[in-house]
C-alpha cells in the first residue's frame, strides 16, 4: 500500500494530537507519532523502521547545525537562569521593592512589570517573581490567588512575544527551511492573546476591578486571609527560597539580564552581516536582523553572556567557583523536557515530510481555501487551546500545529500563514495559561505559595475573558490581513466590557 503522497501521510500527525488529547502526555504521543510515520514509509518494515526512526528521523535532526545552535542557546539559557536563581539578586530586588512601592496598584503594577522584565524564559519568571513580590503583595493585602494569576500571566504570555526567549529559540525551530525569526517577529503584532493579557492586567489594575471568584479572594484578603482559607503545603516554596546560595544585590540580577539580552542582538546582527563588509546588510541594523541565524546569533549572544556572568559573580564573589561551575549541570537538567519536546516535533516533521504531506496538503487544500480562509486563524487558535490544555504544554502543541501551517499556507497566502502561525501560537499560550497539569501553572502557585486548585479556578475566568475577545481578534484579522485593526477592536472591548463589570458591581 502507497502512503506517500496521499493522506495517509497525515496519519501520524493526527495520531500524535489525538493521542496527546486523550493520555493528556505529549513526549509518548510524539514519539508513537513518529514511530507510525516510519511505518507507513517502510510499508511496515520493522527493522527499516527503526532505522528510519533512528538514523532518517532523531540522527538527521541532531546533527543538523541550525537545530544543535538552538540546542546550545535553551541549554546555556538553563545554566543562566540557575546562576541568577542562586545569586539572591532577586531577593534583594523584593527587599528595595517594598520599600519604595507606596500602593495597592503600585504593587499589582510592579510585579506585572517584573514578570515582564524577566522576558528571556518562562521558567525563570515562574521561579523568580513569586518569592520576589510575595513580600510586597502581602504588605498590601493581595491575596496569594492575584499573585499566581500576575505571575502565570507574565510567563509564557511575555516569552511567546519576546525575540529574545528560549520561546522564540522554539518557533524558530519549528519552521526549518523557513526564515523562522523573521517569521516570529511578524507574528508578533498578531498575537493577541498575549497583548491582551498585558492589557487585561493593566486596566483590572488602574480600574481596580475584580471578578468572579477572584473578587472573593481579593475580598478575603482585604481581611487578612491571603489563602482564602487554603492550607499551603510548607514544600511550596519557590525554587528561589531553596536555592539562594549568594549575598545577590539588585544589581546582581539586572546586569546579567541586561548582558543577555543585548549580547544576543549583537549575535544576531553579527550573524546576519551587520559587521560583514562583504554583506549587503553590512553596518544595516534592520536589514542584519531580518537576516540574522537564530541558531548562531542566540548561541553566540548567549553563551558569551554566560561566560561575563560567570566571571561578574566570581570576581564580585557573588558565588563560589564550584557553586558557579555545578549550576551548568543544573541548568542542562532544568532545559530536558523543553530539548525532549523539540526534538520528537523536529522529528515528527521529519517524518511526516519524507511521507510527502507537504504536497498531499498543498494539493488538497489550495482549491478550497477560498472558501473559509477568512476563519483560519480563528480555528487555528481553538485547536491550539484545546490541545494545549490536555497535555500542559504549549511547546508539543505549537510544535505541531506551525509546521502545519506553514505547509498549508506558504504557498497559498503568506499574510495569511503569518497570522495563523500566530493565532497557533497564542491558543497553545492559552491553552497551557489555564491547564492544572501545565508545569507554568504548577510553578506559578508554588512560586506564590497559593494552593493549585485555587488558582486554576480563579485565573480561568479571566484567561478565558481575554481568550473570547483573542477568538474575536481573529476573525477580524482574517478579513482585513492588518494586526492594528483587530487590535483596536479588542481593546475597545476589552476595555468596554470592564468597565461594565464595574458599574453592575456598583449597583
Amino acid at each position: 500500500m502507497n502512503f506517500v503522497g496521499t493522506f495517509l501521510s497525515l496519519v501520524p500527525a493526527v495520531v500524535a494530537i489525538v493521542l496527546a488529547l486523550i493520555t493528556k502526555e505529549v513526549y509518548s504521543s510524539l514519539f508513537i507519532g513518529i514511530v507510525m510515520g516510519a511505518l507507513f514509509f517502510t510499508s511496515f518494515n520493522p527493522v527499516a523502521a527503526f532505522e528510519q526512526v533512528v538514523q532518517g528521523g532523531l540522527i538527521k535532526v541532531l546533527s543538523d547545525s541550525y537545530n544543535i545552535g538552538i540546542l546550545i542557546f535553551l541549554v546555556v539559557l538553563g545554566a543562566m537562569v540557575s546562576l541568577l536563581n542562586k545569586s539572591g539578586g532577586s531577593k534583594a530586588f523584593g527587599e528595595w521593592a517594598a520599600k519604595n512601592i507606596k500602593s495597592k496598584a503600585g504593587a499589582l503594577l510592579a510585579t506585572w512589570f517584573f514578570g515582564v522584565l524577566i522576558f528571556v524564559d518562562d521558567y525563570f519568571n515562574c521561579l523568580t517573581v513569586g518569592s520576589v513580590m510575595r513580600p510586597v503583595t502581602d504588605k498590601y493585602k493581595i491575596s496569594r490567588a492575584k499573585l499566581a494569576y500576575i505571575i502565570d500571566a507574565t510567563a509564557a504570555p511575555v516569552c511567546i512575544i519576546a525575540p529574545i526567549s528560549s520561546w522564540a529559540a522554539a518557533v524558530t525551530g519549528f519552521v526549518e527551511g523557513e526564515d523562522g525569526l523573521g517569521l516570529f517577529m511578524k507574528a508578533i503584532p498578531f498575537n493577541y492573546y498575549a497583548l491582551m493579557t498585558m492589557a487585561f492586567i493593566v486596566v483590572t489594575t488602574l480600574l481596580g476591578i475584580n471578578f468572579g471568584k477572584m473578587k472573593k479572594c481579593e475580598d478575603a484578603a482585604d481581611n487578612g486571609d491571603l489563602f482564602y482559607g487554603q492550607q499551603v503545603v510548607n514544600r511550596e516554596t519557590s525554587y528561589n527560597e531553596e536555592k539562594i546560595l549568594g549575598p545577590g544585590k539588585v544589581i546582581d540580577l539586572v546586569i546579567p539580564i541586561i548582558m543577555l539580552v543585548v549580547l544576543c542582538v549583537i549575535g544576531l546582527i553579527y550573524s546576519g552581516g551587520f559587521y560583514a563588509a562583504d554583506s549587503e546588510a553590512y553596518g544595516n541594523f534592520v536589514a542584519a536582523f531580518s537576516n540574522a541565524d537564530a541558531s548562531v546569533g542566540l548561541a553566540m549572544g548567549s553563551m558569551f553572556a554566560l561566560i561575563l556572568t560567570i566571571i561578574y559573580y566570581l570576581v564580585k564573589r557573588v558565588l563560589s567557583f564550584t557553586d558557579t561551575m555545578a549550576s551548568l549541570t543544573e541548568g542542562f537538567k532544568n532545559m530536558v523536557p523543553a530539548i525532549l519536546i523539540l526534538t520528537f516535533a523536529w522529528t515528527l516533521k521529519e517524518m511526516t515530510d519524507s511521507l510527502g504531506a507537504k504536497q498531499f496538503v498543498n494539493d488538497v487544500i489550495s482549491g478550497n481555501l477560498a472558501n473559509f480562509q477568512v476563519m483560519i486563524p480563528a480555528i487555528i487558535f481553538l485547536l491550539g487551546a484545546g490541545i494545549s490544555f490536555a497535555t500542559g504544554t504549549s511547546w508539543g502543541t505549537f510544535g505541531i500545529l506551525i509546521p502545519i501551517v506553514v505547509t498549508i499556507l506558504k504557498d497559498y497566502n503568506y499574510q495569511l500563514m503569518i497570522i495563523s502561525i500566530s493565532s497557533a501560537m497564542a491558543g497553545s499560550v492559552f491553552g497551557d495559561h489555564c491547564s492544572p497539569i501545565s508545569d507554568t501553572t504548577i510553578m506559578s502557585s508554588a512560586g506564590a505559595q497559593c494552593e493549585h486548585l485555587l488558582h486554576v479556578s480563579t485565573q480561568l475566568l479571566y484567561a478565558g475573558y481575554v481568550a473570547v475577545i483573542s477568538f474575536i481578534c481573529y476573525i477580524v484579522a482574517g478579513i482585513t490581513m492588518n494586526p492594528i485593526i483587530p487590535l483596536l477592536v479588542g481593546l475597545v472591548i476589552l476595555i468596554g466590557g470592564l468597565l461594565a463589570i464595574k458599574n453592575t458591581q456598583k449597583v
